[in-house]
């Protein structure tokens, strides 16, 4: 609104100043009515992400009578989503925006009858599969799984088309379709789980890491990217203080996730696209391929990552001390301090070599990284030399969807080397792991549970820590003098074992001793590994 140049000084001035504020009240009233109207009418197509979910969710059950699983489901909402806000960007009045070619436009679907529609679908796909870009990462090698057009019909002309997209906000429309991957990753059939990190414990991680807009995030293991946007929530606070430069950075260029699962690298992209994040006719943010094969030759200030569980990796790495590790085929990495097939372990190589000086990692490792041997001994006390590793959360069982996984946090910065001065002085250890019973549905992790670990740690300040009954510090004399490093620390006394007329109930009880068992086998499977690795040295 411009400013009036009149003088309001004088009695006349101050009649037209009064004229001018009524007319300045009546032109805001007019424009409050027309917004409230404008939301009101929005609020008729899309209210909220619950109601959204449920409508879509509605429909899964309908597909899976025809062998559609709850991923499958999602990826092809994933398409018919992108090609439907795409439709209505290129159909907006103001400045319209044609992203997806005509020839693979939304309204071929909506015109397609019967068999046709099918044919025409599969078309599209094949088609945008060769687009570059955010299309191309979304739509790679992307298939049509419902194979009846009434309802494939149905879910274009009911489902996607009857609402607005674009004129939806970004927490509606994002939350909604992450609570559909929260669903995918609870359904067990569907192997999901393996992708999706809890929430709370993202946040809590993000929450100390404190990541800013000066910053470049990376996640080499992004699943469906739930760090990569708490992030990216987390620095966009005060956004309206911002240069556009800073803004379009926070949009275009703040995150990046590398994914070697095709389907899931698709849905990490639409989940970074629908929150916001990155543009449609712009370069992916997400990056198809295996993050242990190569340094990518990049750096960032910031390594936020859970790995996939699972001890064997499916490739072979030649490490710095020349020795193989043969499995299904090789990889040279002369940036690896040591040779291992251990998945876990080449990924806290890789970590270490991706961040910048004076970058900070934060990262969700099993219980064998720990205490594992040769290889991970070498990598632990490489770890505490070049690297401040500063902080430990030990986390408890029953939070992650993948079972029978005991984990940790791993919080390290990374220095500028200085020979025979390690960097790290003191580990400080959070342990949320004794005496702490948790389950998925009945009594899941929340933020608040880890509240007092934040409040702990003291981003911004960790010298000023102060020791409690779950938070002690370990010197690196201590830590070094432990047998092979061993980072499995714990001196709280596990209350269950003793107070047996106050044990968990039977389904926790169930669920833990499963953990147990299961990461009792990854124990055994990691010496049995070292036995083998040793053995297969040659006699020098």
């Amino acid at each position: 609104m411009e400013e009036s140049s009149h003088d309001f000084s004088s009695p006349g001035g101050r009649g037209r100043q009064q004229d001018l504020t009524k007319a300045h009240a009546l032109l805001l009233a007019s424009y409050l009515t027309r917004l409230r109207y404008a939301r009101t009418m929005e609020g008729l197509t899309m209210t909220d992400p619950r109601r959204l979910v449920d409508k879509l969710w509605s429909y899964c059950d309908v597909l899976r009578d025809d062998g559609v699983g709850v991923i499958e489901y999602t990826e092809q909402l994933t398409y018919l989503l992108f090609l439907k806000m795409a439709h209505e960007r290129a159909t907006r009045k103001l400045r319209p925006q044609q992203i997806v070619p005509e020839e693979y436009s939304w309204q071929k679907l909506l015109d397609a009858q019967g068999d046709h529609l099918e044919l025409e679908y599969t078309r599209i796909l094949n088609g945008l599969a060769r687009q570059p870009g955010v299309i191309g990462t979304i739509f790679r090698k992307a298939q049509n799984r419902i194979q009846d057009p009434a309802k494939l019909k149905r879910l274009v002309v009911d489902l996607i088309d009857k609402e607005n997209w674009s004129g939806t906000g970004t927490d509606i429309k994002g939350d909604a379709y992450e609570e559909l991957l929260s669903k995918g990753a609870s359904d067990k059939g569907s192997g999901a789980g393996q992708y999706f990190t809890p929430r709370a414990l993202i946040q809590a991680i993000v929450d100390v890491i404190q990541p800013t807009v000066d910053d470049t995030v990376v996640d080499p293991a992004c699943g469906t990217g739930g760090f990569l946007l708490v992030a990216s929530e987390y620095a966009a606070q005060g956004a309206e203080s911002m240069t556009p430069t800073e803004r379009d950075k926070l949009r275009d260029s703040f995150v990046t996730g590398f994914e070697l699962v095709d389907g899931t690298a698709r849905l990490a992209a639409m989940n970074l696209l629908l929150h916001g994040m990155g543009s449609a006719d712009g370069d992916s943010l997400i990056q198809v391929r295996d993050s242990l094969t190569a340094d990518p030759g990049q750096r960032w200030s910031v390594v936020l990552s859970n790995p996939p569980f699972g001890k064997k990796s499916s490739l072979t790495m030649i490490g710095a001390d020349g020795r193989e590790v043969r499995e299904d085929r090789e990889i040279e990495r002369q940036d690896f301090v040591a040779t291992t097939s251990n998945k876990q372990l080449n990924f806290v190589q890789h970590i270490m070599t991706i961040l910048d000086t004076n970058g900070r990692a934060a990262v969700v490792l099993p219980d064998n990284v720990l205490f594992e041997g040769g290889a991970g001994e070498t990598i632990r006390r490489k770890l505490l030399t070049d690297f401040d590793l500063h902080t430990m959360l030990r986390l408890p069982t029953g939070i992650f969807y993948a079972q029978g996984v005991k984990a940790n946090v791993l919080f390290f910065d990374k220095r500028v080397a200085r020979p025979g001065q390690p960097w790290t002085e003191r580990l400080w250890v959070y342990d949320l792991r004794t005496n702490k019973h948790f389950t998925l549905k009945q009594n899941p992790l929340r933020r608040a549970d880890l509240e007092d670990f934040v409040a702990a740690y003291k981003p911004g300040a960790r010298g000023e820590r102060e020791e409690s009954e779950r938070w002690k510090p370990f010197t690196y004399d201590e830590i070094t003098a432990r047998d092979k490093a061993n980072l499995d620390i714990t001196w709280l006394r596990d209350e269950s074992l003793e107070d047996l007329d106050n044990l968990p109930s039977p389904d926790v009880l169930a669920r833990e001793i499963v953990e147990d068992l299961t990461a009792a086998l990854e124990e055994f499977e990691a010496v049995a590994t070292a036995l083998e690795e040793q053995l297969a040295r040659p006699v020098e």
